[in-house]
């Protein structure tokens, strides 16, 4: 019973462990393009964070939010990221970003 217990928790702590470093949460707030807002669980890219939108990497890159940045990172996690599920906005994984 002990050994299932501990293969168990093994297993979780290396899900855990390849999710947080291989794994991103992308969230987009409602805006013009997309009003109901998205979070999209996607393979990290090379600038992503496990939790993170494009005004966080504008913000990152640039200093600074405009909406220029904001479309160009949308266009980019879209065209060039690997999508694996679309979910519903949730608003308090955008407080995670803007850390």
């Amino acid at each position: 019973m002990s050994k299932s217990i501990l293969l168990v928790s093994i297993s979780l702590a290396a899900l855990i462990l390849l999710a947080g470093t291989q794994l991103t949460l992308f969230v987009v707030p409602k805006i013009g393009a997309v009003p109901e807002g998205k979070t999209l669980l996607m393979l990290r890219g090379d600038e992503l964070k496990f939790i993170d939108s494009a005004d966080a990497v504008c913000e990152r890159r640039m200093g600074y939010v405009n909406l220029l940045c904001r479309g160009m990172v949308l266009s980019t996690v879209v065209k060039e990221g690997s999508i694996l599920l679309k979910l519903p906005y949730f608003q308090f994984l955008q407080t995670f970003t803007d850390e």
